[in-house]
């Protein structure tokens, strides 16, 4: 079995050695052994690094994701919760494209205010859906200018 020492499993996989050790603390890595006062690893850490930092960008907890690996450090990825966590992002995307459209808008809108823009009125209700935009004002005393 080929070792990498922990200074050398950081510089492949861009993890702190600080990081590295918190995350053998938390049981989502685990050495094999010691070279002096270095901690070794097996070549199945770099992967284990890789599923981690996978899990953490899609918003998983280190929790989450010390489930997602077995009792010997295996990648046991339970299909169903990836399912879900990938139909969440996918709702977020779209709210992120719709906030995207009403700040481009905002940021390009001639309209002396923008409340009374329909547009705008129609990105911010896409926006904010509970909120009872009819109510407030299109122009004049009250609206905010833009």
């Amino acid at each position: 079995m080929d070792l990498i020492d922990i200074g050398a499993l950081s510089k492949a996989s861009g993890v702190a050695a600080s990081t590295l050790r918190y995350y053998e603390e938390l049981g989502l890595v685990q050495s094999v052994g010691r070279n002096g006062l270095r901690r070794q690893y097996g070549g199945e850490a770099l992967l284990q690094l890789a599923l981690i930092s996978l899990g953490k960008a899609a918003g998983f907890s280190l929790a989450e994701i010390g489930r997602m690996f077995d009792k010997d450090r295996h990648p046991d990825l339970p299909r169903p919760t990836l399912q879900q966590r990938a139909d969440a992002l996918d709702r977020q995307a779209r709210r992120l494209k719709t906030l995207s459209g009403l700040l481009r808008h905002v940021a390009e809108c001639p309209a002396p205010s923008h409340m009374a823009c329909p547009r705008f009125r129609k990105l911010l209700r896409a926006a904010s859906p509970t909120l009872p935009l009819a109510e407030v004002p299109r122009s004049g005393a009250g609206a905010d200018p833009a």
